[in-house]
C-alpha cells in the first residue's frame, strides 16, 4: 500500500499541511492500493518562495550549466523509467505498450532539450540592436492526470533550459506517478528549489499558483474548461500562459488512401491511451463511396482488439482511470443513440468476462452529423465517430467545424494531395499518413484547444522573454 503525505520543497521532501486525504485506485481492479493527503495553499506558498529563492541562481546560470542539469535530469528519470512504467500501469491503467513509451519519453524530454540548448543563441542581432533572451521567472507547471510523467518532465525540462525555477502541480489523480517521477528528480540533485512538487486541489493549490505575484508563468495542460479559469486566474499579475487544451481531432481518410493502412493507424488514434488522450483522432472522415468497406473493416478490427489486464503486452484497451470517467464515456454512448447514431461496435456497459475494473467496451459510431455531442465534445474514451464525404472540400469543412483545433491526421496514396490538405486544416499539428509526432516539432492547439507551443526551441522560448539593447554610436 502506498501512503504520500509529502510535498517536494527547496531540495527536500516535507510533510504537507494540509489535511485532505484521496484513497488511490487501482482502476483495473477497483481495490484501494494507497492514500494520498493533498497539500494547500500554505503549501503551495513555501514552494513558491524557495522558487523564488533559487530563481537568481538559476537565472544566471551559464548554458553548460543547465545542459549540465538537464543531463543529469535525463539520467535519473531513465533509471526509474520501469517503476514509472509500473506507476502508470497500477495506478491509471496504461497498457504495457503505451505505459513502457511514457516511461521512455520522460527521461527523453530532458535528452532532446539538452542537445537543442547547446545550438541554441541567448542573444542576436537586429539592425543596431542586441536581443537577448531572458528567463520569465518562477514558473508554476500544471500536468494532467493522463499524461502525468511526460507532462511533468516535457515542461520542467524547457523551463530549466530557460533558466526558470519551478513549482510543479500534478493532478491530484496521478500521485504514483508524481511520486516516482519527484524521486527521480529528487536523485539528480539540483539546486535547491529549482525544482518544487506538490499534489493538491485546483480550487486552493492551482489557484495560488495562477494568482501569487511570485509566479511568472504558467505552463498548464488539461480541459479547456480549466483552462480558461487559469488564464483568467492568472489576469490581474499579466502572467504569461501557455495553455494545451482539449481536442477533437478529425482523421481524414482520403478516397485514395490504402485502407488496408489507414484503418488499424486510424483506430490507435482513435483509441490511443484507453482513449483519453487530447490528441485522440476521434471523429473519422471517410468518403462515402468507401462507406461500406470502411464500416466493415472498423468492426472486424474492433472485434479482435484485446480489451483487459493492462499488464498483458497482448492488452490493446485498458481501464478508463476513474469510476467517474466511466460513467461520463457511458453517457456519451448513450447520447449517441438517442441522436441517431447507428451502432458499429462496441456499446454501453463492460466487455464481456470483464465484472471489475472500469473497463469499456470500444465503441464506433456510423452515420454520424458533426453536430452531434458525439461529434462535438471531447469524451476522453475510446468512442470512434465515423462521418461520411463526398469530396476533399466537404472533408475539409467537417473537419474545420469545431471549436477546437489541437491535431489532425490525413490518410493518402499521394504525399503531394495529403500535403495541401493538410495545409487546409486548421489546427496546431496535422499527421500524415502516420500517428507519432515529431518531439521536437512544437506542440499545441489554435482556437479553444490553446495558446502557445511546447516542446523544442518553441518549448523554451516560451519560457523566454526578449529584452531589447540599442547603444548610441560612439561619439567622435
Amino acid at each position: 500500500m502506498w501512503n504520500l503525505d509529502q510535498a517536494y520543497i527547496d531540495g527536500a521532501f516535507v510533510p504537507v499541511q494540509g489535511s485532505e486525504r484521496l484513497e488511490i485506485v487501482n482502476p483495473a481492479t477497483e481495490q484501494a492500493i494507497g492514500t494520498v493527503v493533498l497539500a494547500n495553499r500554505d503549501d503551495a506558498r513555501r514552494a513558491i518562495a524557495a522558487a523564488n529563492r533559487a530563481q537568481p541562481g538559476l537565472a544566471n546560470s551559464t548554458k553548460a550549466q543547465r545542459i549540465e542539469m538537464l543531463r543529469r535530469l535525463e539520467a535519473a528519470v531513465l533509471a526509474r523509467s520501469d517503476q514509472i512504467r509500473d506507476a502508470t500501469i497500477e495506478e491509471y491503467g496504461g497498457p504495457l505498450a503505451r505505459s513502457q513509451w511514457v516511461s521512455n519519453y520522460a527521461s527523453q524530454c530532458f535528452a532532446t532539450t539538452a542537445q537543442m540548448l547547446g545550438d541554441y543563441a541567448f542573444e542576436r542581432r537586429l539592425g543596431e540592436a542586441a536581443v537577448v533572451m531572458e528567463p520569465i521567472g518562477v514558473a508554476g507547471l500544471i500536468a494532467p492526470w493522463n499524461s502525468a510523467a511526460g507532462s511533468i518532465c516535457s515542461k520542467l525540462a524547457s523551463a530549466i533550459a530557460a533558466g526558470c525555477a519551478s513549482v510543479v502541480k500534478p493532478s491530484e489523480l496521478g500521485p504514483l506517478q508524481a511520486q516516482v517521477v519527484t524521486e527521480a528528480l529528487h536523485d539528480a540533485r539540483l539546486p535547491a528549489g529549482v525544482v518544487n512538487v506538490l499534489l493538491g486541489r485546483g480550487g486552493d493549490v492551482g489557484d495560488e499558483i495562477a494568482t501569487h505575484p511570485g509566479i511568472a508563468k504558467i505552463s498548464f495542460t488539461g480541459s479547456t474548461q480549466t483552462g480558461k479559469r487559469i488564464a483568467r486566474a492568472g489576469l490581474d499579475t499579466l502572467k504569461r500562459v501557455s495553455l494545451a487544451l482539449s481536442g477533437k481531432s478529425a482523421t481524414l481518410i482520403l478516397d485514395d488512401a490504402d485502407l488496408a493502412i489507414a484503418l488499424p493507424m486510424a483506430l490507435n488514434a482513435a483509441f490511443m491511451n484507453n482513449g483519453q488522450a487530447c490528441v485522440a483522432g476521434t471523429r473519422l472522415l471517410v468518403p462515402n463511396v468507401h462507406m461500406t468497406e470502411v464500416i466493415e473493416g472498423l468492426r472486424h478490427t474492433v472485434a479482435a482488439l484485446r480489451v483487459g489486464d493492462p499488464r498483458d503486452a497482448a492488452t490493446a484497451v485498458g481501464p478508463l482511470a476513474s469510476q467517474a470517467q466511466f460513467e461520463r464515456v457511458q453517457q456519451f454512448i448513450r447520447r449517441g443513440l438517442a441522436q441517431g447514431a447507428t451502432l458499429v461496435a462496441g456499446g454501453e456497459g463492460r466487455p464481456d468476462g470483464l465484472d471489475k475494473g472500469w473497463f469499456v467496451r470500444p465503441t464506433v459510431f456510423a452515420g454520424v452529423r458533426n453536430d452531434m455531442d458525439i461529434a462535438r465534445e471531447e469524451i476522453f474514451g475510446p468512442v470512434l465517430s465515423v462521418i461520411g464525404y463526398d469530396d476533399e472540400d466537404e472533408a475539409v469543412e467537417i473537419a474545420n467545424d469545431s471549436i477546437y483545433g489541437l491535431q489532425a491526421y490525413v490518410f493518402s496514396s499521394q504525399p503531394q494531395r495529403a500535403r495541401r490538405v493538410a495545409s487546409r486544416l486548421r489546427a496546431g499539428t496535422v499527421l500524415v499518413n502516420r500517428i507519432a509526432p515529431d518531439l521536437i516539432a512544437p506542440f499545441g492547439g489554435v482556437r479553444q484547444s490553446g495558446i502557445g507551443r511546447e516542446f523544442g526551441v518553441f518549448g523554451m522560448e516560451a519560457f523566454l522573454e526578449p529584452k531589447t539593447i540599442t547603444m548610441a554610436n560612439s561619439l567622435a
